[in-house]
C-alpha cells in the first residue's frame, strides 16, 4: 500500500535524527512538570513539520498539544508523548523512548493525511511519574482536552512486547500533623506530640489492610518524623498510595484512610491534614480489538507479543482511556530479567536496542493510525466495543 510505504520510509529515512532527540532527552533527564529541554525539543521538531503548537495546558507549563489537521473528514488520532525521568534514576522508565516514538509516529502519519483525510495529535503528556501537580492526563481530561480525540496510542518500554495489561487506579496523599512541641524530659506533659499522631495513624492503617480486599493497597513512609530525640515533633509528614482496582472503589478506600488520620489527631490532640498531592489516577479500561491490532503490527515488525501475568501498577493514561479507545502496550528494549525503575532499564532506554523499539514501535502506532482512518469499519468496531465495556464497568 503506498500510504503506508510512505510512513515506513519516512522513519527509516529520518530514524538518526530521532534517536539522537531520544538520547538528548535521556542524557537530560528533568522531573514532572520541570521537562524544559524535553517538551522544547519536541515542540521545536513537530513545529517544523507543519505541526500547530498549542502550550501551557491544563495547568501544565510543559504540557502541549500539536495538531496536523487534513482538509479532508476522518478519525483524530492522539499519539500521548511522556518525557518526565524519576528522582535520582533519571529515565529508568524510558519516557524518553515514549516521547520521542509518539512524536516520530505523528509526524509520519501527518505524510499521508492530506490524502486520507483525518487530524493527528500530539499531546505532551508531563508528569507521568506523578508528584505535585502530577498525572497532567488526568487535568486534560477535566479540561475537556482529550475529547478532541477519537483514539489515543502510546507504546511504552519494557523487558517484553505485550499488550495493555489491568492496572490500578491509584490516589497519592500527603498526611501532615501538627503538634507542639517542648524538650521530651522536662516539660513534656504541656507537649502534643506530632509524631506519636504518625504513629497511631501508621498502626491504624496496618490493622485496616487486613479488612481490605486482596486488591487494594496501601503504602507510604515518613518524609518527616522530627529533628532530635530530646525534642518532642509539633510536625511529621507522610506520604500514602491508596490503590483498587476501581475508582469507586478507591475512593472509598481513600475515605477510610483519611478517617485514620483525623483519628490519630483526635487521640493525640493534633491538629491534621490530608489530602492528595496530584491528580487521581483512574484504573484502565481495554478496549481489546485496538490491542489486538497492535498486536498484528507488532508481529509485522517482528515483535513476539507475549502474555504474561506483570501484576498491577498505575498509570494516568487510565484517565485517557475512561474517554475514549486507548492502548498502553509494552515493547521489548532488553533482557526478559530488565525491570522498570532500575539503574539497567535507565541504560537500556539508550541501548541500540531501545533505539530499535523506539523505531518499531513508532511504526507500530503509526501504521495502526493509518489503518484505524482508512478502514471505517473497523474504526466503527472498536469505538463500539469501547462503549460496551465502558458502560459494562463497575
Amino acid at each position: 500500500m503506498e500510504y503506508k510505504q510512505t510512513i515506513l520510509d519516512y522513519i527509516e529515512n529520518n530514524k538518526r535524527h530521532y534517536i539522537e532527540m531520544s538520547h538528548q532527552i535521556h542524557q537530560r533527564p528533568e522531573l514532572g512538570n520541570e521537562e524544559i529541554f524535553a517538551s522544547r525539543t519536541l515542540i521545536e521538531h513537530l513545529k517544523k513539520e507543519g505541526f500547530d503548537i498549542e502550550t501551557d495546558l491544563a495547568g501544565h507549563a510543559t504540557g502541549f498539544i500539536a495538531r496536523y489537521e487534513s482538509t479532508k473528514p476522518g478519525p483524530t488520532i492522539g499519539f500521548l508523548a511522556e518525557y518526565d525521568a524519576l528522582p535520582g534514576l533519571g529515565h529508568a522508565c524510558g519516557h524518553n523512548i515514549i516521547g520521542t516514538a509518539s512524536t516520530l509516529a505523528g509526524v509520519a502519519l501527518s505524510k499521508v493525511i492530506d490524502q486520507i483525510g483525518g487530524t493527528v495529535i500530539v499531546l505532551g503528556c508531563p508528569a507521568e511519574e506523578g508528584g505535585v501537580n502530577g498525572s497532567a492526563k488526568a487535568s486534560y481530561v477535566k479540561e475537556g482536552i482529550i475529547d478532541e480525540l477519537d483514539v489515543a496510542l502510546m507504546v511504552h518500554p519494557g523487558n517484553e512486547t505485550y499488550k495493555t495489561i489491568n492496572t490500578l487506579a491509584v490516589d497519592v496523599l500527603d498526611i501532615k500533623f501538627y503538634g507542639k512541641s517542648t524538650h521530651a524530659s522536662e516539660n513534656a506533659d504541656e507537649a502534643r506530640n506530632a509524631l506519636d499522631a504518625m504513629i497511631s495513624y501508621f498502626n491504624g492503617v496496618a490493622q485496616l489492610r487486613q479488612h481490605i480486599k486482596k486488591s487494594e493497597r496501601v503504602h507510604g513512609v515518613i518524609l518527616d518524623g522530627g529533628k532530635a530525640a530530646n525534642i518532642i515533633p509539633d510536625y511529621t509528614h507522610a506520604r500514602f498510595y491508596t490503590r483498587a482496582t476501581i475508582r469507586k472503589a478507591l475512593d472509598q478506600l481513600t475515605e477510610r484512610v483519611g478517617q485514620i488520620a483525623k483519628g490519630a489527631a483526635l487521640q493525640t490532640g493534633c491538629d491534621y491534614e490530608f489530602g492528595p498531592i496530584q491528580n487521581g489516577v483512574n484504573e484502565f479500561i481495554k478496549t481489546p480489538k485496538l490491542d489486538d491490532l497492535f498486536a498484528k503490527y507488532a508481529i509485522e515488525m517482528e515483535e513476539e507479543v507475549i502474555d504474561d501475568d506483570f501484576g498491577y501498577g498505575s498509570t494516568d493514561t487510565g484517565n485517557v482511556s475512561h474517554i475514549v479507545p486507548t492502548i498502553h502496550p509494552h515493547i521489548k528494549i532488553g533482557s526478559r530479567n530488565l525491570v522498570g525503575h532500575t539503574h539497567r532499564f535507565r541504560e537500556a532506554a539508550a541501548s541500540t536496542h531501545g533505539d530499535q523499539a523506539l523505531l518499531r514501535g513508532s511504526k507500530i502506532i503509526a501504521l495502526m493510525g493509518l489503518d484505524l482512518i482508512i478502514n471505517e469499519q473497523l474504526f466503527e468496531e472498536i469505538v463500539e466495543q469501547f462503549q460496551y465495556v465502558k458502560g459494562h464497568t463497575k
